[in-house]
C-alpha cells in the first residue's frame, strides 16, 4: 500500500491512550507529536492525505506539496487551513462535524456546579485539615446555591447548546436561549426553551453559557455593555470559542463584581500569556480547553477522522467543508 498518511500534531489528540489502527488501515501512517511551522513543509513532503488540528496549513505551504491530495482537519474548526488555496488545487478539506458533544455540555455544567457549589473549595479545606480543625459537625468557605428554579440561558442553540439545556431541564432550571435559526417543537422534544433577543438572555439569566460559532459578529459578544445588562448573582460560562468573550471587559466585570463569576474553558489565546488579566480574576475558574477532552470523545474524533479519509479513498468524500 503506498498511501503515505501523516498527521503533523498528534499528541493533544491522541498522547498515547488511543490507537492510530484506524489510519493504519489505510496507508503507511507517520504521526508527530507537533510540528514547528520551519518542518511543515519538510514533514509534510511526499504526503498525499495529511492531518492537522491546529498546525497551520497556508496557501504557501499548499503550493509547495504537490503530492497532496487530501487535507483532514481533526476538530471542528478549520480555519487553521487555507481552505480557498486548497479548493483551487483540488485538495478536499475534512473536519470532524461532531463527536464531542456530550463531553463539551457536561463540562459546561462542571463549571456551572462548581461556581455554584464551590465543590473543589470545599475539598481543599478539608486536605487542608481545616475540618479536622473545626468546632463545628459543618462549616462553609465559600457560598453554596442551588440552581433549580433558576434560568439558564443558550446563545447557541445547536447540538452542544440543546445538550447543555437537556441538563439544565433536569436540574429544573427555566430555559430561555437566543439563536439565528430556531428549532421546530420537534426537535426540541419536548424540552421547553423561550427564544429571546441577545439582551434579554444576557438580562434574565442566572446562567449564561455560550454554545455559538465565533464569527465576525460574535467576536467579544460578551462585553462591558452587556455584561453590564447581567444580574450581579449571575455566572458567565464558555466553553465555546475564547473570543466571543472579551477578556478585559470581563476581568473587570469580576473586580467590579458585576457578575458572581465565570467557568471558561476556553480563552483568546491558548496558552495563555501570563498577562492575561483573567487569570488572576476573582471568582474565574479556568481550566485549559479541555471540554472535549473525554477518552470516549477522542476515539471518536480518531473513528470519524479514519472513516472521512476511507470515504474519500472509496471516491465518495464526506464532511467537505470546501467543496
Amino acid at each position: 500500500m503506498n498511501n503515505k498518511i501523516v498527521v503533523l500534531d498528534g499528541y493533544t489528540l491522541n498522547p498515547g491512550d488511543l490507537s492510530w489502527e484506524p489510519f493504519e488501515k489505510l496507508g503507511a501512517i507517520t504521526v508527530y507529536d507537533r510540528t514547528p511551522a520551519d518542518q511543515i513543509r519538510a514533514r509534510a513532503s511526499g504526503a498525499q492525505y495529511l492531518l492537522t488540528n491546529k498546525t497551520p496549513l497556508t496557501a504557501e505551504t499548499l503550493m509547495s506539496l504537490p503530492d497532496l491530495r487530501y487535507i483532514g482537519v481533526l476538530a471542528t474548526g478549520f480555519n487553521v487551513v487555507d481552505a480557498d488555496a486548497a479548493r483551487q488545487r483540488s485538495i478536499p478539506v475534512t473536519n470532524i462535524p461532531t463527536y464531542g458533544t456530550d463531553s463539551v455540555a457536561q463540562h459546561a455544567i462542571a463549571l456551572t456546579l462548581e461556581l455554584a457549589r464551590g465543590v473543589a473549595a470545599h475539598a481543599k479545606a478539608v486536605a487542608e485539615g481545616q475540618w479536622s480543625n473545626n468546632d463545628d459537625w459543618c462549616f462553609s468557605v465559600s457560598s453554596i446555591e442551588e440552581l433549580a428554579g433558576r434560568t439558564m440561558g443558550i446563545i447557541g442553540l445547536g447540538r452542544i447548546g440543546l445538550a447543555v439545556a437537556r441538563i439544565g431541564d433536569a436540574m429544573g432550571m427555566r430555559l430561555i436561549a437566543h439563536d439565528a435559526i430556531q428549532l421546530t417543537a420537534q426537535q426540541l422534544d419536548g424540552l421547553s426553551v423561550q427564544y429571546k433577543d441577545l439582551d434579554h438572555v444576557f438580562s434574565e439569566s442566572d446562567v449564561l453559557s455560550l454554545h455559538c460559532p465565533l464569527t465576525d459578529q460574535t467576536r467579544h459578544l460578551v462585553n462591558d455593555q452587556r455584561l453590564d445588562l447581567m444580574k450581579s448573582n449571575a455566572f458567565l460560562i464558555n466553553t465555546s470559542r475564547g473570543p466571543l468573550v472579551d477578556a478585559d471587559a470581563l476581568a473587570r466585570a469580576l473586580h467590579e463584581r458585576k457578575i458572581a463569576g465565570a467557568g471558561l474553558d476556553v480563552l483568546d489565546q491558548e496558552p495563555p500569556a501570563a498577562s492575561n488579566p483573567l487569570l488572576k480574576a476573582p471568582h474565574c475558574i479556568i481550566t485549559p480547553h479541555v471540554a472535549w477532552y473525554a477518552k470516549a470523545s477522542r476515539q471518536r474524533l480518531i473513528d470519524t477522522a479514519a472513516a472521512n479519509l476511507r470515504a474519500f479513498l472509496d471516491g465518495t468524500a464526506v464532511h467537505v467543508v470546501n467543496p
